[in-house]
């Protein structure tokens, strides 16, 4: 009697494991959000027939957030005007609770909010679907950093070709993310590996490895990427811009230059990085300033938040440094509404009444991704030529 009742539980067991694993397929979205149409309208869709509001908040948005409609069935839905071929963010507001759209898989996390995605097709937004073309290799890769003490983790994009073309060595590209971003957050939100692909089988780029880093000194990898486990992600971590992470950075090339077939020289090392990743480049190329030729500053914070380090002490005489062996390609980009945009201004008339040489961008919009992923297209256009 025993063994009987043994087996009927494990075979219940068994049977309500194979229901749950088996969820997932059955539990296919029976709507489809977002539909984009041919005249770049977009619709939206969310079955909630007990909700009393909806409403929907996305970058695509002028006002940024709009009501949606309900019909009889309880499915509440909202059209837009035509959008420009771009990626956009988005997340449904119910009742107060902010959620994403569950008949859209494909999300992305920002800090601490993850948001759904989709493409426009069209010119604005060809650089970062998946084309017809050979494709690079992403690797997420561990390095030992004797000056922060830990092992940390980074994302390296190699291109096409890279594991067959015998010795054949590349150039290199260190692109830094912002606050609140990770060694995930230029190939997520950035769409890096999908424009660097485009790019070099256009041929209007040089084939590279990208080196994109966790620029959060304190941290090993991103969140729940670490043996500390599944800890939610936050901003403000401790060692973001107090010199840390610059005064680390030979360890990254030190790992980069040990580990790929690259040019270990200043002429074939660029540098570039978006808001913090900007201010990284800025003080890291300075203080190093036989590393790079190339430098980017995309919407870049400038000014230090911790006045007491010595990486970010005496600037004026390190930049003279520097630019005594001119970088080939000093390129400074930004938003006319970014917040940032002052600061940026003021730097640029120091480097004016220094006398040096660099380019400017200025773009519409604010401290966003559409801007950063424009600028990293234009930036590595001009790279190792």
């Amino acid at each position: 009697m025993k063994k009987t009742i043994v087996t009927f539980i494990a075979l219940a067991c068994g049977a309500a494991v194979q229901i749950f694993a088996q969820q997932a397929i059955w539990g296919v979205p029976s709507i489809i959000s977002p539909e984009v149409s041919t005249d770049r309208t977009v619709t939206f869709r969310l079955n909630a027939p007990n909700a009393q509001k909806v409403m929907i908040t996305g970058d695509f948005l002028k006002s940024g957030v709009v009501e949606m409609e309900k019909d009889t069935s309880g499915i509440w839905t909202f059209t837009s005007e035509a959008i420009n071929p771009e990626m956009y963010r988005y997340n449904y507001i119910v009742d107060g609770l902010t959620i994403a759209d569950p008949a859209n898989v494909f999300e992305v996390r920002d800090a601490c909010t993850v948001f759904n995605y989709f493409l426009v097709p069209g010119e604005g937004s060809r650089l970062y679907e998946i084309n017809d073309v050979d494709h690079g290799t992403v690797a997420k890769v561990w390095y030992d950093s004797p000056a922060l003490g830990m092992k940390r983790r980074m994302s390296i994009y190699t291109p096409p070709g890279y594991e067959t073309s015998g010795d054949r060595r590349y150039p290199v590209l260190y692109l830094l993310h912002g606050m609140g971003g990770d060694e995930e957050a230029w190939l997520t939100q950035g769409r890096a590996a999908q424009i660097l692909d485009n790019l070099i089988a256009e041929g209007a780029v040089e084939p590279m490895i990208v080196v994109m880093p966790n620029g959060n000194a304190s941290q090993e990898a991103a969140p729940g990427e670490t043996h500390f486990g599944l800890v939610p992600p936050t901003v403000a971590l401790p060692h973001t811009m107090d010199g840390a992470f610059e005064e680390a950075f030979p360890d990254i090339i030190a790992y980069v230059d040990r580990t790929y077939r690259t040019k270990a020289d200043k002429q074939h090392r660029a540098i570039a990085g978006l808001s913090m990743g900007g201010f990284h480049s800025l003080h890291t190329s300075k203080q190093y300033p036989d590393m790079f030729d190339y430098v980017g500053l995309f919407s870049a914070a400038i000014n230090p938040r911790v006045e007491g380090s010595e990486i970010y002490k005496d600037r004026e005489a390190k930049l003279r440094r520097q630019f005594a062996d001119a970088p080939k390609l000093y390129w400074i980009a930004i938003g006319k509404d970014d917040f940032l945009y002052k600061d940026n201004e003021a730097y640029r008339k120091a480097l004016d009444d220094m006398g040096v040489k660099y380019d400017y961008h200025e773009s519409a919009g604010g401290h966003i991704w559409k801007n950063w992923r424009a600028y990293l297209s234009d930036f590595t256009r001009r790279l190792f030529r």
